[in-house]
């Protein structure tokens, strides 16, 4: 069967065939080699540019490569390239401007036979690719048991260093995991600079870049892209040494439960109390945190900042990999060595703070002074700063919404205990925690932004924002003041 088809042209002019075999011919060539080759060979024989455009990584292949940016606007939009020629082609576009002394007949002929030849690569590659995405699977796993060494022994030995990991879910993530292969197109060859592990893990996606200590940002912008085409949740940690995958796979956990549908993207290293730490005065804040931090490991302040960060033990319990039961027993234990009930809200929100704290500062508290949860040290919420920070944030609030927004906090964001300490119907409650969002311009379902109100609103209190207090005017209605 024939590659390509004849014009009446061709069959009556022996050399129109030949020249149209030898195109063929050549194109053939060039497909057994690379896709790139192939982009190459059909440049060359339009006498112009060629290109194949993904939706997602934008130019896979261009010849020349100044023609890339061309080729991706001309397949996104061909009523401002009418001159240019477009082929589906391997889940991409193929496009070609040929020369204008090519006859358009032949430049359809080397877009046609380029797009099919194209089309059985990647077949061919689609063949192979559940094979490799097993592999890229049981390398992230061995990452995650602690292999490293053997790891980047078949990856490149000591060149990658450092490791930077995406984790994404969503109702598409088996089609995400296809786009994201082929706009990645990972490969593990030894001693490259960098290289890029997909795996699904638990219905999730697992994206692992291996590198030396930086990246040029080329995944993060993939994995930003894919997100928004899909509607995935992401969150993202590193870069950290690649003996830390465990911990930077469990932080980008956390960091996905911060993410919205506004913002699909989170950097683990942007939760928390970010915003207000800054503003605080570094002596004593890093006198007091080290004083609460001295009976905890590393690994127990990990446990307890993802905890934290993701708002629930089972949350918690899927980012680090363990049970929700053995998350329990360990926090209980938690909660006996720094002798504090770890399920206050006001404590949550005050740990959360002293986890915050630059670890380097850690060292700096002296002897053996107490140092409580339940309170922070004077001179520390008490700034002019701090003041300012919280009014910025809870400022403005009606009596109402105040109090009940600190009801439902204190109630570690459960509406129907909150709504029964207030006396109002749960929806009631829903509306005005609709309308403490939009006055706070901040996300409160983030387990981490309700800590910085939490403390924006103990910071800012000139009464007791008793529930008993709420305004009414009969029955279970309220007025406004």
């Amino acid at each position: 069967m024939s590659t390509t088809d004849t014009t009446g042209d061709e069959v009556a002019c022996p050399g129109g065939a030949r020249q149209a075999r030898e195109t063929t011919d050549r194109l053939l060539r060039a497909a057994t080699r690379s896709g790139a080759h192939l982009i190459a060979e059909a440049a060359l024989l339009v006498e112009g540019w060629a290109v194949l455009a993904d939706p997602i990584a934008g130019a896979v292949y261009s010849t020349p490569a100044a023609a890339a940016a061309d080729g991706v606007h001309a397949a996104a939009d061909p009523h401002e390239h009418p001159h240019c020629l477009r082929r589906p082609a391997a889940g991409a576009v193929l496009v070609l401007a040929p020369g204008p002394s090519v006859p358009p007949e032949r430049a359809a002929r080397v877009a046609t036979t380029t797009a099919a030849l194209l089309d059985v690569r990647g077949q061919r590659a689609a063949e192979l690719r559940g094979e490799q995405m097993r592999l890229h699977t049981t390398l992230v796993r061995l990452l995650l048991a602690g292999h490293t060494s053997a790891v980047a022994d078949t990856l490149g030995g000591n060149r990658l260093t450092h490791v930077t990991v995406y984790r994404l879910t969503g109702a598409d993530v088996p089609t995400a995991h296809q786009v994201l292969w082929r706009a990645v197109r990972p490969s593990l060859a030894p001693h490259a600079d960098a290289c890029t592990l997909l795996g699904r893990l638990d219905g999730e996606l697992v994206v692992a870049e291996l590198h030396r200590g930086g990246d040029d940002g080329r995944v993060l912008r993939l994995v930003s892209r894919v997100s928004e085409r899909h509607h995935l949740l992401a969150g993202m940690a590193g870069p950290l040494p690649l003996a830390e995958m465990p911990t930077a796979h469990s932080d980008a956990a956390a960091a996905r439960h911060s993410a919205t549908p506004d913002r699909r993207i989170v950097p683990a290293d942007a939760v928390g109390t970010a915003r207000l730490t800054p503003l605080l005065p570094t002596a004593p804040y890093a006198r007091w945190a080290g004083a609460v931090l001295r009976p905890l490991t590393p690994a127990h302040q990990h446990l307890l900042l993802v905890w934290l960060r993701t708002g629930s033990k089972p949350r918690a319990a899927a980012a680090l990999g363990l049970s929700a039961g053995t998350v329990r027993a360990r926090i209980r234990e938690l909660s006996r060595l720094l002798r504090a009930d770890l399920e206050d809200a006001t404590v949550q929100a005050h740990l959360l703070l002293a986890l915050r704290a630059p670890a380097d500062d850690h060292g700096s508290e002296d002897g053996n002074s107490p140092a409580r949860l339940e309170t922070l040290p004077a001179g520390l919420l008490d700034t002019e700063a701090a003041r300012s920070w919280a009014l910025g944030l809870v400022g403005g609030l009606e009596p109402h919404l105040r109090i009940a927004l600190t009801c439902w906090l204190d109630h570690h964001a459960r509406t129907a205990p909150a709504a029964a300490e207030l006396h109002v119907h749960r929806t009631t409650l829903a509306n005005w925690l609709t309308q403490c969002a939009e006055h706070l311009a901040r996300n409160l379902g983030d387990a981490t932004v309700r800590a910085e109100t939490h403390l924006a609103l103990r910071a800012t209190r000139t009464g007791p924002d008793d529930p008993a207090a709420l305004p009414r005017r009969g029955g279970r209605t309220y007025r406004r003041l």
